[in-house]
């Protein structure tokens, strides 16, 4: 008996610091970030992992157009509202989502899924929540790390998110 203890507890502690070097080494490469926006009664947060370019062509090859991404890297990007909101003068409830999108040439969906906690592969279509398109435009700059960032507009904010020469505003209003 106390030859098959050893062994688990081997085991287990194996595995548990494999799995601390898989997320070591996964956050490495695609840190991770929040985004928040906490002004005239509208509180946001966006918690997310930043991957860089390094060189490839992002929008249409590595994500090509017309498929459902993660909006990010690693686990599946959190957006969390604490009130409820209007996204491109579409209702959503206050609460804990997944963010995820469909990038195109010149609009992108974006999506607000129930299911949380998932590696961000794991994405269940019948737990959307709400999809709404809106516009994507052109930058003139390169972006190397993708990034998400909040700017206050009228009634609420917007979130921008950005990476290589794409950027994708969507409202977020009271």
């Amino acid at each position: 008996m106390n030859k098959i203890l050893k062994i688990v507890i081997i085991s287990v502690a194996v595995l548990a610091l494999a799995f601390y070097g898989f997320l070591t080494f996964t956050k490495s490469k695609s840190p991770a970030d929040t985004a928040s926006f906490n002004q005239n009664g509208l509180s946001v947060q966006v918690d997310y992992c930043r991957p860089y370019k390094k060189d490839r062509v992002i929008f249409g090859q590595l994500l090509p157009y017309g498929k459902v991404w993660r909006t990010g890297a690693n686990e599946a990007t959190i957006f969390e509202v604490k009130q409820d909101v209007k996204i491109a003068d579409k209702p959503l409830k206050a609460g804990k989502y997944t963010l995820w999108t469909i990038p195109n040439t010149d609009n992108w969906t974006i999506i607000f899924n129930s299911q949380t906690g998932q590696w961000g592969t794991e994405y269940d279509e019948t737990k959307d929540v709400l999809r709404v398109d809106v516009p994507a435009s052109k930058l003139a700059e390169t972006v190397e790390q993708f990034k998400i960032d909040f700017a206050s507009a009228e009634g609420g904010s917007d979130m921008i998110l950005r990476w290589e020469n794409t950027e994708v505003k969507v409202p977020v209003r009271l």
